[in-house]
Order: C-alpha cells, then sequence, then structure tokens
C-alpha cells in the first residue's frame, strides 16, 4: 500500500510526522525564546497517568554544563553505540549507504552535542525506585510532542537517550537532584540539512492482526 504524497511545507499533521527526519546536524544560531516556550507548551499538552503531570523539562543553555555531559556522550559512541553500529546491518527501510551517512550524521552530533543552542532535558519524578515500564507513558509523549513541535517551526531536533549509558554522571553534570531522573535530552537548533521523508520498512512487516505473526491481508 503506497503512501500519500507528502508536502514538506504543509503544518498538516501528518505530513509533519511523515518527514520528521532525526536532524542530528544543527546550526550554532540561537532560537527564539518564543518558540522554545511554543515547543514547551506543546510537550505539556501530552497524556500523562492519570493526569498526574510528574514532568519537568529543563532549558539547557549552558555551554559549560553542555561540554560536560558531551564528554561522557562521546564516551557511549566510542565504547558502547560505535561498535554496535559497526556490526549492525542496515535497519528496514535504509540500505549500506543510508546507514553509512546516518553513522556520519550521529559522529556529526557526537561531536557538536554541546554546541546545539538549545537542548530540552525530559525528567520524571522517580525517587529511589527503579522506574517500571509503565512510567515512560508520563514522559514519552511529551517527548514525542516537542520532536513534532520543533518540525512544525522548521527547528531541527533529535531524540537520544545515550546520556543514560552514563546516568550517574551525565545527571550530576546536568546538575539534576534527587527524586528525579532523567529520559531524553533533545538537542534542538537550526537545521543543517532538509526535512524528507522518513526510511522506515514496509507497515505489513511490523503489524499483525489479533495475535503477532498472524498476517492482516488488508496490508497485501
Amino acid at each position: 500500500m503506497a503512501d500519500a504524497p507528502i508536502d514538506l511545507n504543509s503544518q498538516n499533521i501528518f505530513d509533519i510526522m511523515h518527514t520528521m527526519r532525526a536532524m542530528r546536524r544543527l546550526k550554532p544560531d540561537p532560537v527564539p525564546d518564543e518558540l522554545v516556550l511554543k515547543i514547551l507548551h506543546a510537550a505539556t499538552r501530552a497524556p500523562t497517568g492519570g493526569n498526574n503531570q510528574p514532568w519537568h523539562f529543563v532549558v539547557v543553555k549552558d555551554m559549560e554544563m553542555k561540554k560536560k555531559v558531551q564528554v561522557w556522550y562521546k564516551k557511549a559512541l566510542d565504547e558502547v553505540i560505535g561498535p554496535r553500529y559497526a556490526t549492525s546491518a542496515p535497519p528496514p527501510g535504509s540500505d549500506a549507504e543510508k546507514y553509512h551517512r546516518q553513522h556520519l550524521a550521529v559522529e556529526y552530533l557526537t561531536d557538536h552535542f554541546h554546541e546545539a543552542p538549545v537542548w530540552i532535558v525530559c525528567c520524571l519524578k522517580g525517587g529511589d525506585s527503579l522506574p517500571s515500564r509503565m512510567a515512560g507513558a508520563s514522559i514519552y509523549p511529551a517527548v514525542q510532542n516537542i520532536l513534532l513541535a520543533s518540525r512544525a517551526l522548521g527547528l531541527g531536533a533529535n531524540l537520544t537517550t545515550r546520556h543514560l549509558i552514563f546516568a550517574e554522571e551525565t545527571e550530576k553534570a546536568l546538575e539534576i537532584p534527587k527524586g528525579w531522573l532523567t529520559y531524553a535530552i533533545i538537542p534542538i537548533g537550526w537545521p543543517m540539512g532538509n526535512f524528507g521523508p522518513v526510511g522506515r520498512g514496509e507497515l505489513k512487516d511490523f503489524v499483525s492482526l489479533d495475535r503477532i505473526g498472524q498476517k492482516w491481508d488488508v496490508l497485501g
């Protein structure tokens, strides 16, 4: 089943979702505060469990703080993520050439992570206990709203959780107080590249009817 044509300049939510690429190459140019506020308002329209809104969003502009986090962010690439990329096959909807370009973009983001003019660090009240699978339901919808709002405003953004490989060190650098946990850092800035259709696999490869593995004929 073919996708409908996509208008890159459209404000239609489906066109925005279909062209919301992870923009890893960002200009260091400032992002106006009024745009960041629009993004944050969008974040807080997302659902949370019981509408308890246990979230907090830290807007990080402090260069020294970002540099401290970037050290651990790069260490995570060098020691954990990089070797995994080197031995992984291209994901669905991609190929070897596209996957290589993705690697280069990941490396660029890693080296220039601290130069993104704005980070939004997404947090939840965590206490001392380990988060359960339910916890993400109260923060990741807000993360998606941040990404969608950024795309709608022409800003590049990227969901990254890599800092959690060294969570203790990065949360110390971010001065996250006891009782809070970070779930994502979203670097936001004006993109160097262009938005375009996202590369994904075929719907029939990810969707089943009634139980996993059972074909749904409507998908072909």
